[in-house]
């Protein structure tokens, strides 16, 4: 035998051994999570009620629940609040959101409770939330991405009675207004979405980018504007490279490439008089006409002549009015105006919106076009200035899912790479719109 590639073969064993362990396990559904509220009672008058300098100089214990799992109770103080925090364990350590920890939040100055944090599933981002209200009623919020998808709902029950009921009780009280479905994934729904996103990674790296470029319906590249031939090494833009996913999507059915012209024609009802003596000059709807475009034939190959519709395609309708914005001076709730014609949604409110419609709408990716108001007004001093007036300039693809873990992510691909998700929420600012359309993965791809 040979020793070394023996030697070689086992280390490469126990490096997939030790990967595998450290792979995070799916969650439970809600209701198979092991119950804590024996633990609760038993922390009630030592911790939830306790003087604050007493509970904060307390040792972290850990305890082992009846139902299986291993809790971390610990106090951590914030500023003028401390949290009494019941952290489930996660590959082990006690992160403090994993699914099922429980977090009691008080003022460090009388004691009195301020909110009780429980997380259905392991997501940092994702929550229930219960604040005091009266003596016999308090309110719940579930907050998704900073978006209330439920926000102050009152419930029956004092605040205090949250220390020592089991979480399905609690929700039991809401008459099915709680919306269980957004913590509780069906990975399997999202297979081909991974494959394609696969598909995308792996081809993504042979193109290049090039200002105003696109493939046409011949396969050469050329521009945008005019229909030329590059010259020199060809390459997409942000709006061509829209059009080789498309392409690529439906290439395998219809066997050829969509041609340039009918993307760039109006679609919908959009603009007005004020913007018409400026379609020519500034072009202020090419990303939403050709997002547009490209959305409505792909409705129409792929599932019927219906879904080509303007309401078919694009994303009008979001789960939520509120939406936690980091400021200055903190966070702060905002109301969330939801989706404004001929612009989309706040570019705020676009994580929490692709998660909600990875869970309603599971098997979907996104073209996106990016706008905002955009111009310099004439004056006196700049007698050269532009009128200000929305714009939209850059599109991308966004695709929402759920890996195989349950993990919620985006994927994001424009002008020809895959870029950061991250990156773009915090590219532009907050009074930068995202109109959304959907296109359906039900193909292959082949560009």
């Amino acid at each position: 035998m040979n020793i070394p590639k023996f030697i070689r073969l086992v280390t490469v064993f126990l490096v997939l051994l030790c990967s595998l362990a450290s792979l995070p396990a799916l969650d439970l559904p809600i209701g198979r999570i092991p119950d804590d509220s024996s633990l609760r009672i038993s922390l009630v008058d030592s911790w939830f009620i306790e003087v604050p300098s007493v509970v904060l100089n307390k040792r972290r214990t850990l305890q082992t629940l009846s139902g299986g799992g291993r809790v971390e109770v610990r106090a951590e103080a914030a500023g003028d609040e401390f949290m009494i925090i019941l952290a489930r364990e996660l590959n082990g350590s006690f992160p403090g959101w994993a699914q099922g920890s429980w977090v009691l939040t008080r003022r460090r100055d009388d004691g009195s409770p301020v909110r009780i944090r429980m997380f259905p599933q392991t997501d940092f981002n994702s929550y229930i939330q219960f604040r005091p209200f009266s003596a016999d009623k308090c309110v719940m919020d579930v907050v998704i991405y900073n978006a209330y998808v439920v926000n102050s709902l009152p419930l029956p029950i004092p605040f205090e009675r949250l220390f020592v009921l089991p979480l399905e009780e609690v929700l039991s009280l809401t008459n099915g207004k709680f919306p269980q479905r957004y913590f509780e994934p069906q990975v399997d729904s999202y297979r081909d979405v991974r494959k394609f996103i696969s598909e995308l990674r792996e081809r993504v790296p042979g193109l290049s980018f090039r200002d105003d470029g696109a493939i046409d319906e011949n396969g050469r590249y050329v521009f945008i504007k005019d229909l030329s031939i590059q010259p020199g090494e060809p390459g997409l833009n942000c709006s061509g490279f829209a059009k080789w996913v498309v392409d690529g999507i439906l290439k395998p059915l219809t066997g050829e490439r969509l041609p340039i012209g009918p993307l760039k024609a109006p679609f919908g009802e959009r603009g007005s008089g004020l913007t018409a003596p400026y379609e020519e000059l500034r072009d202020p709807f090419f990303g939403l006409d050709w997002t547009r475009n490209l959305a409505s034939i792909a409705g129409k190959v792929l599932k019927a002549p219906t879904f080509a519709s303007l309401e078919e395609i694009e994303v009008r309708n979001a789960p939520f009015s509120a939406v936690i914005r980091r400021e200055k001076q903190g966070a702060v709730i905002r109301s969330f105006p939801g989706y404004l014609a001929d612009a989309g949604f706040g570019i705020e409110g676009i994580h929490p919106l692709l998660y909600t419609l990875a869970i309603d709408e599971p098997g979907k990716i996104y073209l996106a076009s990016v706008n905002a108001e955009i111009g310099v007004p004439i004056t006196a001093d700049n007698p050269r200035g532009v009128p200000r007036m929305r714009q939209h300039f850059h599109v991308a693809v966004l695709i929402p899912y759920f890996n195989e873990y349950g993990n919620f992510r985006v994927a994001m691909f424009e002008s020809a790479e895959e870029t950061q998700f991250k990156a773009f929420k915090t590219r532009y600012p907050s009074d930068h719109y995202v109109n959304l359309v959907r296109i359906p993965m039900e193909t292959s791809f082949d560009p």
